[in-house]
């Protein structure tokens, strides 16, 4: 099975009170989206593409010699419209499709190599990557079925109390089926409150096709944080040098 790799990393990164985009600040002196991109390179996939926006040509420019293809996303109107950009790119490919965050940089190859198994032997149209952490934050909850079926992905905007106690977080990491995927995406409408078009949305689109969608879980919770602000940052750099020790 052929698979093809997008990577977001449009977004300014507003909480982390810089300009830079948030993908180029440095962890232990390398933007922590170099972290991703050496990840995904172990996964030997058949094209990696970039979705880039906010400052795109400092990252075009210091990305220049990696095979990369960068995809331009204008305005950030969402993670669902980020996927749509690359559309074009895909048209004559008929593979798995891994999206995943440039700002979560302690994915390690191994996780996503499970990720992967998982969802091609289970024919998924779509599998989550979730995380059960003790505090949920600001993540995006897992909605399950008695049974265990993932439902939908609430964003905790969008989530009521009861789902709001919910600690299995959408990792913001997914495999799909490239026709599954941007089928989906057509449905996708910005019914939220943020007016965004949300990758995550295309889950219960899927459900409700009747396709199979399911969610796999990181043994290591630690590998899917993700960073949004400067003291999420340090945590990170932290970890990382303990994993040196």
């Amino acid at each position: 099975m052929e698979l093809a790799v997008i990577i977001l990393a449009a977004g300014k990164g507003t909480r982390m009170k810089s300009d830079l985009p948030k993908v180029f600040h440095e962890i232990l002196g390398e933007p922590m989206l170099t972290y991703v991109l050496d990840t995904v390179d172990q996964l030997r996939p058949k094209q990696t593409y970039l979705v880039v926006g906010h400052k795109r040509d400092l990252l075009m420019d210091y990305y220049k010699d990696r095979r990369l293809k960068f995809v331009v996303q204008d305005e950030q109107l969402g993670t669902g419209h980020a996927v749509m950009q690359a559309k074009p790119y895909l048209e004559d490919f008929s593979g798995t499709v891994l999206v995943l965050a440039g700002d979560v940089p302690l994915l390690s190859a191994k996780t996503l190599k499970g990720l992967l198994d998982f969802h091609r032997q289970n024919k998924a149209a779509a599998t989550d990557l979730t995380a059960v952490l003790a505090d949920a934050g600001n993540y995006g909850r897992i909605v399950r079925s008695r049974a265990g079926e993932i439902l939908k992905i609430v964003e905790k905007k969008d989530a009521s109390p009861e789902e709001l106690k919910i600690k299995e977080i959408n990792t913001g990491t997914f495999c799909f089926d490239k026709t599954a995927l941007y089928a989906a995406l057509a449905e996708v409408r910005p019914n939220n409150a943020q007016q965004e078009y949300y990758l995550t949305d295309t889950l219960e689109i899927l459900k409700q096709k009747k396709l199979p969608v399911f969610a796999f879980q990181a043994k290591d919770p630690g590998e899917t944080l993700g960073i949004n602000t400067k003291e999420e940052l340090v945590a990170v750099e932290k970890l990382l040098l303990a994993r040196q020790k």
